[in-house]
């Protein structure tokens, strides 16, 4: 084993050994994702403590966002025996997985309650779209559909600082502002490559579909793809800005625990002597999803435009997600 795939499979470790009940609740046994009015809730799972409904949003219209129809999370990777039976008692139809190839490979494949392990990790084993359909009529589906730019390759950067562990030469790569540059740069990608905005649309498409939801889609971090899935759903809905925008940075509280321990142990385990420099990293900044609707903004003026022509989507697709979606109440 390299340095480098050692020092992954130590940060894979500490993440798992981050994952306690703690981290599923707040103060008072709260359920995180609760506080301060944010609908979204917790779906309770121990190795995915990002996994959450976007149910309870409200629209400008007034419509509600159904309860159990659309989810996101973390990755799958990491789930329990028990968080097993608590996601196949979800109903769910379809998996989305966004991660890249090479996430798979370091974190390993998804748990979906009902698929064969051997066809879940030929399929996310893959730099290309890869469905396995449902194994009985009310089974999952999972759909791998990998978005990764070599550029802005957080999992890369992160490989890379820890496997030359010089102070100055991590300090190069991810201080005075690198890290956080290296983000909004991701989240700009995400709306000008084609390919991204592809994959980003066939998860939308999904959910529009008669028989799509429930689905659920996630990435690693159930962060910055998952996050940028989220925005453009919720927006397309006709939920308010600051809501959007609230249901992104609760990721920071979802996950605090876990970039905590993380971060306390890269430097106790004398990984790095600045552990916080990979903070932009590891959090959701307003600064990164508003990058995003920027570049929105200077390639098609308004969301419509970059629904239609950004996304290739259509009236039809939008009906389908409010159909799907939405409820009266």
């Amino acid at each position: 084993m390299t340095e480098q795939q050692t020092e992954t499979a130590a940060i894979q470790a500490i993440r798992k050994a981050a994952q306690t009940p703690a981290e599923t609740t707040g103060k008072g046994g709260k359920a995180l994702g609760e506080a301060d009015g944010v609908a979204a809730r917790s779906l309770g799972l121990r190795g995915a403590v990002n996994a959450r409904d976007l149910g309870g949003y409200r629209t400008a219209d007034g419509r509600v966002l159904r309860h159990g129809v659309a989810l996101r999370s973390d990755g799958l990777n990491r789930l329990t025996d028990e968080d097993l039976g608590l996601l196949g008692a979800l109903g769910l139809r379809q998996v989305v997985d966004l991660r890249s190839l090479d996430e798979v490979r370091e974190a390993g494949p998804d748990r979906v309650p009902g698929l064969p392990v051997a066809a879940i990790a030929a399929a996310e084993l893959s730099a290309s779209p890869i469905t396995v359909e449902r194994a009985t009529p009310d089974g999952m589906t999972l759909h791998h559909l990998p978005v990764f730019a070599a550029d802005f390759d957080i999992y890369v950067a992160l490989r890379d600082a820890l496997a030359d562990r010089s102070p100055e030469k991590q300090r190069a790569l991810l201080g005075d502002g690198k890290a956080a540059a290296m983000m909004t740069g991701l989240y700009r990608w995400f709306v000008t490559d084609p390919v991204a905005r592809e994959r980003f649309a066939t998860v939308l498409r999904l959910l529009a579909a008669p028989d799509g939801p429930p689905l659920l889609f996630h990435c690693s971090a159930g962060k910055d793809r998952t996050g940028w899935t989220a925005a453009i759903l919720l927006t397309a809905l006709g939920v308010d800005r600051d809501t959007v925008f609230a249901d992104y940075l609760l990721t920071n509280e979802r996950s605090a625990a876990i970039v905590e321990n993380v971060v306390d142990s890269f430097g106790t385990r004398g990984l790095m002597r600045e552990p916080e420099l990979l903070l932009p990293v590891f959090r959701a900044e307003r600064d990164y999803l508003e990058a995003a609707f920027e570049e929105v903004t200077a390639g098609w003026v308004t969301f419509e435009k970059f629904w239609q022509d950004g996304l290739g989507l259509d009236d039809d697709v939008l009906a389908g997600l409010r159909a799907n979606l939405l409820e009266d109440r």
